[in-house]
């Protein structure tokens, strides 16, 4: 009898153990109710409860997601559009969550819907196409707004795609052909004016070029031969004053000076030229010639031949230097 009693209350034991720990996981928490009450929350862990007298409900704090089944909307402009969306929540508090809304997933769902017809119904087709964010950006507003109260925080809100019908969508297609086309002219017509630009100030640039350096050129050529005519006239310059010093210092006399004087007459006679000009003082030199004359009709003497012989040498000297100074 004893024994029995025993067993009874070991399986009594085993099984208000199992009853009352209970194993709350990381991402959960859990509520406790005392008779129908609300009692306390639990964190993650090992909990003991009165079992038969409490109850928990364990609540996933999860991120979730809902998924917005695809749904016809009509924009501003009367086109019929097919959406679909996705909206990610995460539960704040597990208490109101719990007691201030049932089936929170479904009321979520039927929200989304009807703020993103709304939101897309104030929109034309072309907005809608192209204001994705935008419209994200204000149903996680609305959504966030209305679940606060349900311990809910929406985190994000995506629109997955935007089906126009199917005539629109064609429409839609010849139009962005005919731009990309346009474009492609516009492209094409405003490269041939760029290559028509810098070809034209490539061969102006290359005029300007070839025009200075002709200029250069000419610059260059008439300073060399400015520095030659320089040159020139510094050398014939050079041999006067050698010619003049070589009869001042050889005190040639005028038979002399009447001699070279005839020779420099045979030399211009020698010329093109069809007109001789002699000097206009010609009496002094004139008179040298017909002493000269009769120097040579009575005979020199040997100390006027010796002279004359001394003046012509310096003189062929100084004139050999000066052709060599030119």
């Amino acid at each position: 009898m004893m024994g029995g009693v025993i067993a009874v209350l070991a399986v009594l034991l085993i099984v208000f153990g199992a009853n009352a720990l209970k194993i709350v996981r990381p991402y959960e928490k859990a509520l406790v109710e005392r008779l129908g009450k609300y009692r306390k929350t639990l964190d993650p862990g090992l909990h003991l409860i009165w079992p038969f007298i409490e109850i928990i409900r364990k609540i996933d704090m999860r991120e979730k997601v809902i998924d917005v089944p695809p749904q016809e909307v009509i924009t501003e402009d009367n086109v019929v559009v097919t959406v679909d969306a996705v909206v990610y929540f995460r539960i704040t508090d597990p208490v109101r969550v719990q007691y201030n809304v049932a089936r929170f997933e479904l009321a979520t769902l039927k929200l989304a819907q009807t703020n993103l017809r709304n939101l897309i119904g104030d929109l034309e087709l072309d907005e809608t196409l192209t204001s994705r964010e935008r419209i994200n950006t204000q149903l996680r507003e609305i959504l966030d707004e209305a679940t606060d109260s349900w311990g809910v925080r929406i985190t994000r809100v995506e629109i997955q795609k935007i089906d126009p019908p199917r005539d629109i969508s064609e429409a839609m297609s010849r139009q962005m052909k005919a731009e990309r086309e346009r474009r492609a002219v516009v492209l094409e017509a405003e490269g041939v004016r760029e290559s028509a630009i810098l070809r034209a100030e490539g061969e102006k640039q290359a005029a300007i070029l070839e025009a200075e350096g002709k200029a250069e050129a000419i610059r260059r050529v008439a300073e060399a031969e400015r520095d030659k005519q320089i040159e020139l006239a510094r050398g014939e310059a050079e041999a006067i004053r050698t010619v003049f010093r070589a009869i001042h210092e050889g005190r040639a006399t005028d038979e002399v000076l009447a001699v070279r004087y005839l020779e420099t007459l045979g030399k211009i006679a020698e010329g093109r030229a069809t007109k001789i000009f002699l000097p206009v003082e010609t009496s002094s030199i004139l008179s040298s010639v017909a002493a000269l004359g009769e120097m040579f009709k009575e005979g020199l003497t040997e100390r006027a031949a010796e002279r004359l012989r001394v003046a012509t040498g310096e003189e062929i000297e100084a004139e050999v230097a000066a052709e060599v100074a030119g």
